[in-house]
């Protein structure tokens, strides 16, 4: 059954690599630099300071830095635990594989960028929810779109990806309750 799931996540790997093009191969790369992100990131905690004031900024630039460490780090353990080679280092498929990738590292099992970028999405959805109702919609297809460059460049899986975006999306949940309790209790 988990080989057959395996196989299934493999073939849809390549189905979904194999429909880039040169074309678009910048684009994607810059989507799936970590970099790419940050003026999205200011605009939000600019949207947070106006929204809930200084000091909710101040809270939430500390508890987005734990969730990311959080979820960058339990994503590494899980990585050098299951050791499950990325498609760009796995046999039978880096050679059917378009690698847009400039590095390739060895192990993919789960996406740090997926589960970064859903929890990043779910924490700020949820607490500027109340002051923008259509937010949530779009930070998911952000983190979404962010997920599937992985698959385009050529580094995860999409079981890597579906995996990393659950994992964050519990994660940013998680964050934002945490966030609530430290908000109530000590500064509003």
């Amino acid at each position: 059954m988990l080989e057959q799931l395996i196989e299934y996540d493999k073939e849809l790997f390549i189905y979904l690599n194999n429909l880039g093009s040169e074309t678009w191969d910048g684009l994607w790369l810059v989507i799936t630099n970590k970099l790419s992100s940050i003026p999205l990131y200011v605009l939000l905690l600019f949207l947070i300071y106006k929204k809930l004031g200084w000091r909710a900024l101040v809270l939430a630039v500390f508890v987005v830095a734990a969730m990311i460490a959080f979820t960058d780090q339990i994503s590494n353990l899980f990585k050098s635990s299951f050791e499950r080679p990325r498609p760009c280092r796995a046999e039978g498929v880096m050679d059917l594989a378009r690698l847009v990738a400039p590095r390739c590292s060895l192990y993919g099992f789960f996406s740090g960028h997926a589960s970064n970028s859903m929890a990043a999405a779910i924490f700020a959805g949820l607490l500027l929810r109340p002051y923008f109702k259509n937010l949530m919609y779009l930070l998911l297809v952000w983190s979404f779109v962010v997920a599937y460059s992985r698959i385009y460049v050529g580094v995860h899986y999409p079981l890597d990806l579906l995996c990393g975006m659950t994992f964050g999306g519990l994660s940013g949940f998680g964050f934002y309750k945490l966030f609530n309790y430290i908000f109530k209790k000590y500064i509003a």
